[in-house]
């Protein structure tokens, strides 16, 4: 019989690679997902894909109506388990609503009355719900579908609070919730669900551009809102959301009671831009989660960015909701850009601006983390979308911002706060303006010293966004939920939460202590004139 012999040093070798390699789960977990459309989507996928890397399965839930998660294209099906609902509106109308919305926002909003704004918000949010509410029915009354999610066996449920309905179904299956947001408006979701403490004095409102050093006007303005938001929203989830949470549930329940519940927040900001503030142990802040270094460039568009030369390229985009740009303001913007001697990328859909100049590109799609993080970039302009935001903050690039609705003028104020942007007014933007702001944070190093500053602070954290957001839902997936972690306050009443039980009972026992002190007062006074009159009469 031949005998192999093997040295030790070739024995110690396959261990020395074993340990090399990265270790994964061999069972990993199983996660449900409720994505929220359009930028929402993006950042959730970015999680999802990074849960999909470390071995665990995803199942994401979508209506058939959805119109910017592409269910049906192969690339994607292949990654994630699609499980499709059907609902009673068409992509058609959800799409003629939001256009709605963001043409408002842009073009008629600043020049309406306070009544007029406030009528059009109620009803873009009455629409808003009641297509949340057709959701929540393809959801939850879809007896095959809950059964299909109860055989499923989940691990934690996934939920942009957009997507209406994660957590009650998430409560129906027994499993643990997280939530992945940037903000809600007015913050009461935040605050009145979660129990984020904001105090009015220094903590702003989103989507209000104020800072946490406010004037006397601001904190006014900022304790109105904080008052009207929190009764408004409160109406709303009354008088709609909290009646069906009650009637799913069958006994008496709220949105917030539910949403209450979740064992992690994933807020999707980071202090490099964010305010301080008090925040519970269970709120994670993973501004920039989806940030990544740069790509090489496809062949045309890095021949195109070479070509710029020393003046370097100027990164244009409006996000992926904007398709209604008039050819009014289009050839206000394009004809800003043919008077800079740099090259200009612009992700821009629609007919080409009949001022389009030689030096500049459109396209339907850009690859912007790529280009932003290029070193021939100078600058971006852009709507103030937080993805983008915060892609400008990773690769260090000054921003020219306009923006159009939503977080944007909220995100914008706060990198013009700290000296890394120039923001003009979209509804009277010249040419001139546009130009001039595209010279100064080009030429002026300030910009892009302030925005290196911010770069390096958003980079230097023991882990990456990403990594903290995936390891939360981890956690949440190996412990059961992270209830450890949950404030005690979600379990007391309202009167008992603001303390008025406490606060009673010390006013009662001081309004007795006074009572039976008055009493003793008055006893020794009369006992004291009694004493008087007898020793006169005497």
């Amino acid at each position: 019989m031949m005998r192999v012999s093997t040295s030790p040093p070739l024995l110690l070798l396959p261990l020395a690679l074993l340990l090399l390699l990265p270790v994964a789960p061999a069972h990993g977990g199983h996660v449900l997902a409720f994505p929220g459309e359009f930028s929402h989507w993006l950042n959730m996928r970015t999680i999802l894909e990074e849960l999909l890397k470390r071995n665990h399965s995803v199942t994401v839930l979508v209506p058939d109506a959805s119109p910017s998660i592409n269910y049906n294209n192969s690339y994607e099906a292949a990654k994630f388990n699609f499980l499709v609902f059907k609902v009673s509106y068409s992509k058609e109308e959800y799409l003629s609503i939001m256009q709605e919305f963001i043409h408002f926002s842009m073009y008629e909003s600043h020049a309406s009355s306070l009544l007029h704004k406030f009528m059009k918000m109620n009803y873009f949010m009455g629409r808003t719900l009641d297509f949340g509410r057709q959701q929540c029915d393809g959801m939850l009354k879809n007896e095959q579908l809950m059964a299909i999610l109860k055989d499923a066996t989940f691990d934690a449920v996934l939920q942009d609070p957009m997507a209406m309905c994660g957590d009650l179904v998430a409560e129906v299956l027994g499993v643990p919730l997280i939530l992945s947001l940037r903000f809600s408006i007015g913050s009461v979701m935040e605050r009145h669900c979660g129990h984020a403490p904001s105090p009015p004095s220094y903590v702003p409102l989103a989507p209000l551009p104020y800072s946490d050093h406010m004037t006397f006007t601001e904190r006014l303005i900022n304790m109105v809102t904080y008052v009207a938001s929190s009764l408004l929203t409160e109406l709303a989830w009354k008088l709609s959301p909290d009646k069906y949470y009650s009637e799913i549930k069958g006994s008496a329940s709220s949105v917030c009671e539910t949403l209450g519940k979740a064992d992690v927040w994933l807020i999707r900001t980071f202090w490099d831009i964010e305010t301080p503030r008090p925040i519970p142990p269970n709120f994670k802040y993973v501004g920039g989660l989806h940030c990544k270094p740069a790509n090489q460039l496809p062949e045309d568009l890095e021949e195109f960015v070479q070509s710029s030369g020393d003046a370097g390229v100027v990164v244009v985009s409006f996000g992926s909701m904007v398709t209604n740009l008039t050819m009014e303001h289009a050839n206000v913007i394009a004809t800003a850009f043919g008077q800079i001697p740099q090259k200009v990328i612009w992700r821009y859909r629609g007919n080409a601006p009949t001022a389009l100049a030689s030096n500049t590109k459109i396209s339907n799609w850009i690859p912007q983390n790529d280009l932003l993080g290029h070193p021939k970039t100078r600058a971006f302009v852009t709507h103030g979308g937080t993805n983008g935001l915060y892609e400008a903050v990773f690769h260090g690039v000054p921003l020219v911002g306009i923006p159009l609705f939503g977080d944007q003028h909220d995100n914008l104020a706060r990198m013009s706060r700290l000296d890394a942007a120039i923001v003009l007014d979209f509804n009277h933007l010249t040419a001139e303006e546009l130009t001039e702001a595209l010279y100064t944070v080009i030429n002026q190093p300030s910009y892009r010293t302030k925005m290196q500053r911010l770069s390096a602070v958003q980079r230097d954290q023991p882990v990456t966004p990403l990594s903290t957001a995936v390891f939360w839902v981890e956690f949440v997936m190996r412990h059961g939920g992270a209830r450890h972690l949950r404030l005690a306050s979600h379990d007391l009443n309202w009167f008992q939460y603001h303390s008025l039980d406490t606060g009673a009972a010390l006013l009662v026992a001081l309004m007795t202590a006074a009572a039976l002190w008055w009493t003793c007062i008055r006893s020794f006074l009369q006992r004291c004139r009694w004493r008087a009159r007898r020793e006169k009469k005497d």
